[in-house]
């Protein structure tokens, strides 16, 4: 792994299938207890969009490796009165060791990236959310102890969770089916991206049909149908969005032991319904957990852990 270190992860697409597995069996060892430490390393946290699992599992993380955390609330930093990306990057490049970065343009995270020279994670963009997708794939793991052949269908808007689970599936071998209405399907760019990393590794699915979808699937994931500054639109997406809501009857079409997925916060009744998100199938909260050992992981790998 000593080929990540010191590198950006701006997207999934930046690491090989290779570099992808080992980051997730280095999480699952430090699941078990393997420590790899980044003593005296330092970590900021600059999110300008709201966070619970990604600021407190991002900090935990940090903490356990021997770390330190530094949160840089644009509210009470230059940032937030319109110093440049750039000039800001480039002082916090010589105070930082990595930085995990939360906005809404990718471009803004590119931007920063360009101009920094130690590690910028992407913590969400409205394009990608890929350490959400390493906790995604360590849970599959643990399920069903392999990754290539299962089959993940996301249900909802194509949105920056779609992205990243086809990056995600493609370099790891899992099929992956997108079931979400005309005007919301993923972006064309992202699905071309993913079918060319999955080569004959992997297939690819767009469609509307959310039953056809869910038929003989090992894995059932949703979203909430609006996202952070789509709040304007969240009514008057719930009449296209009901029939891609996850409940007992979607469950019922998938594999008998198939699991079911969602990033959360969740919007019980709209993208799933509490009975599937309680129930014996669920395995939110294992995902929950393991946004930890993921970011964990990766820490240790982009700074180098002894």
């Amino acid at each position: 792994m000593e080929a990540l270190v010191g590198r950006d992860l701006l997207s999934l697409a930046d690491l090989s299938a290779t570099e992808l597995q080992g980051v997730l069996t280095l999480a699952t060892q430090m699941k078990q207890g393997t420590v790899t430490p980044v003593s005296k390393k330092v970590l900021g946290l600059l999110f300008t969009k709201a966070s619970t699992r990604t600021r407190v599992s991002f900090s935990v993380a940090m903490y356990q490796l021997g770390g330190q955390v530094i949160d840089l609330n644009p509210s009470v930093t230059q940032v937030g009165r319109g110093e440049p990306l750039e000039d800001t990057a480039r002082v916090l490049d010589r105070y930082l060791d990595a930085i995990a970065i939360r906005t809404y343009e990718q471009q803004d995270l590119e931007t920063f990236a360009h101009n920094a020279q130690m590690p910028v994670i992407n913590a969400l963009t409205d394009l990608a959310h890929p350490c959400q997708v390493l906790a995604d794939l360590q849970t599959i793991q643990e399920n069903f102890e392999q990754l290539s052949g299962l089959t993940l269908t996301y249900f909802g808007d194509g949105n920056n969770m779609a992205h990243s689970l086809l990056l995600g599936c493609a370099l790891t071998g899992v099929n992956i089916q997108i079931a979400a209405p005309p005007d919301y399907q993923p972006l064309a760019n992202v699905v071309q991206k993913a079918r060319q990393i999955a080569c004959d590794r992997s297939e690819i699915t767009i469609t509307t049909d959310a039953k056809a979808a869910a038929e003989g699937a090992h894995i059932l994931y949703t979203d909430v149908w609006a996202s952070m500054g789509q709040e304007d639109s969240a009514e008057s997406r719930i009449p296209l969005f009901e029939p891609y809501q996850v409940n007992s009857e979607l469950l019922g079409l998938a594999d008998r032991d198939a699991i079911v997925l969602h990033c959360l916060p969740a919007h019980r009744g709209e993208e799933i319904t509490h009975e599937v998100m309680e129930g014996s199938q669920s395995r939110i909260w294992d995902q929950a957990e393991n946004r930890l050992h993921a970011q964990k992981a990766l820490l240790a790998c982009l700074l180098g852990a002894s």
